[in-house]
């Protein structure tokens, strides 16, 4: 039988123990795990793997800016919590340590996602240290799927 990884998101949750171990073994448990990063497509997606209640912080007197810099903080910090819990924060004290994020330019219709960059022993001014993944596919896929918040957080609209 062929099922296609889709399928086995959706049959993941309500299948029995032994199905189960066979879709972990296929495509892997981190895949299938709703926790799991790339399943993270929306703030509402975020703020329920934190349990965060995101009206709880924001304030009428808030920016477009300032609102679209609290979404981006609890979408990478989603992002980059594993399925235990555990939150992965860049170290800059280590200079070992890669640090990705996604680079743009301003295009004439609005934003364009470059690239992801990677620094290990400094940051920049152009690089907001919250705003940090573990891995170039998590920093790309940030990009590209919430490529209208850091739009909103980038660009200054009059």
């Amino acid at each position: 039988m062929n099922i296609n990884k889709e399928t086995a998101k959706k049959l993941y949750s309500e299948s029995p123990g032994w199905f189960r171990e066979q879709l972990e073994a296929e495509f892997g448990a981190d895949y299938l795990d709703p926790n799991y990063w790339e399943n993270i497509k929306t703030l509402d997606d975020a703020c329920a793997k934190l349990k965060i209640d995101f009206s709880e912080l924001i304030n009428e007197y808030d920016t477009p800016d300032e609102r679209a810099y609290k979404m981006l903080k609890i979408i990478i910090r989603a992002i980059n919590t594993d399925r235990s819990g555990k939150t992965w924060v860049p170290d800059f004290q280590n200079g070992d340590q890669k640090k990705w994020y996604p680079w743009f330019r301003v295009l004439s219709s609005g934003l364009g996602f470059s690239t992801s960059l990677c620094t290990y022993g400094h940051s920049a001014a152009t690089v907001g240290a919250r705003l940090c993944f573990q891995t170039q596919e998590q920093s790309d896929y940030a990009a590209t799927q919430f490529i209208n918040l850091y739009e909103q957080f980038l660009i200054v609209k009059m």
